[in-house]
């Protein structure tokens, strides 16, 4: 086989190579790495309700207001702890626009190198 052989069949390669599909995952893999974003989110809201709640508890212990600091902080714990999972969701989605997908259905989807149309 001549250079100019191998140079034709090397670019041959590598476009048959560009157009196969990605290879696939393994199921368990797969399953693996979605309980994995499940218990990141759990812990994310729980340790939001934590800090909360103690940032909360302690003020309370000190300026005597019992319980009222403690529930104000605790709902703002929540509120943190799902704003965390919010962006959580959209990191592991491939980071989503929402103010593009609210306004025309896929356009907060990130794009396709092959899709230019």
């Amino acid at each position: 086989m001549s250079d100019d052989d191998a140079d034709r069949l090397k670019a041959l390669e590598a476009k048959l190579a560009a157009k196969r599909p990605p290879e696939e995952k393994d199921h368990m893999e797969e399953h693996y790495s979605q309980a994995q974003l499940a218990w990141r989110m759990v812990i994310e809201l729980v340790a939001g309700l934590g800090i909360g709640f103690g940032i909360g508890y302690g003020l309370d212990a000190l300026l005597g207001t019992q319980p009222w600091l403690m529930v104000v902080f605790t709902l703002l714990g929540f509120a943190a702890g799902v704003k965390t999972m919010i962006s959580s969701a959209q990191e592991m989605q491939g980071k989503l626009s929402v103010s593009a997908a609210l306004k025309e259905p896929g356009a907060g989807a990130p794009k396709d190198e092959g899709d230019h149309g």
